[in-house]
């Protein structure tokens, strides 16, 4: 059935004043389709719950589908097409195989987007290698710097020894399980020693780390009491 004349313009009237009465705007671009995106939903349900800020916060997650360079494109087309002129935009993505070239270019990029709207910060969440080396920071302050496959090991066996068992990559409870099971406290004090040992060397170089906690701390804010004094 064909649209009705003035439709498109009336929905797009009526986000500007949505937006409008959001102080608070997050963009949040996935590297993944399961996941990061499953993660940070956890955080966007307990917010958009929160009377507080449910009001005041928007946080709209997109499942990219797409390695490194292409997340930051796919989000900077999303910017242009929507009309974003203020709010945090952040890519989520994994180093996993792809070159040193594309993992540092998106920080790079970010550096330089962030030159032309002060209202609009580009942010990069790197993991090096995977956002599962996020998750173990929430049971233990781990610097190997292995495969991928090491990681998820390490999450099976803490899963299985916590009584969750296999730990699996599109669990919708991820969230809750990490911050009610695990110690997200411990996790941003962990990842940020990390990143601090290694300042002055380029995402790639930091093997393992990751930044995913700069994120985390953003979101945390408008988080009710009990659970984000879980994070602080």
């Amino acid at each position: 059935m064909p649209k009705k004349v003035g439709t498109t313009q009336w929905r797009k009237q009526r986000r500007k004043e949505y937006l409008a009465k959001k102080e608070y705007r997050y963009y949040i671009f996935c590297e993944g389709e399961q996941t990061e995106p499953l993660y940070f939903e956890g955080f966007k349900r307990m917010i958009e719950d929160n009377p507080i800020y449910k009001d005041m916060v928007l946080i709209e997650i997109e499942p990219c589908a797409a390695e490194t360079m292409r997340v930051i494109g796919m989000a900077e087309q999303y910017v242009r097409q929507n009309g974003i002129d203020k709010g945090q935009i952040w890519c989520v993505y994994d180093k996993d195989s792809f070159p040193a070239k594309d993992f540092n270019g998106v920080a790079e990029r970010v550096d330089m987007l962030n030159l032309e709207n002060p209202h609009l910060q580009y942010r990069a969440a790197w993991s090096n290698e995977c956002i599962e080396f996020w998750f173990i920071l929430h049971f233990a302050y781990y610097t190997s710097n292995n495969h991928r496959t090491e990681y998820i090991k390490f999450s099976n066996d803490k899963f299985k020894e916590l009584g969750l068992g296999k730990y699996q990559k599109n669990m919708k409870d991820i969230f809750s399980i990490l911050m009610d099971k695990g110690n997200p406290k411990l996790a941003i004090r962990y990842a940020k020693r990390i990143i601090e040992d290694g300042k002055g060397r380029t995402p790639t170089e930091i093997a393992p780390g990751t930044k995913v906690y700069g994120l985390v701390e953003e979101l945390v804010k408008y988080l009710p009491e009990d659970a984000g004094i879980k994070f602080l």
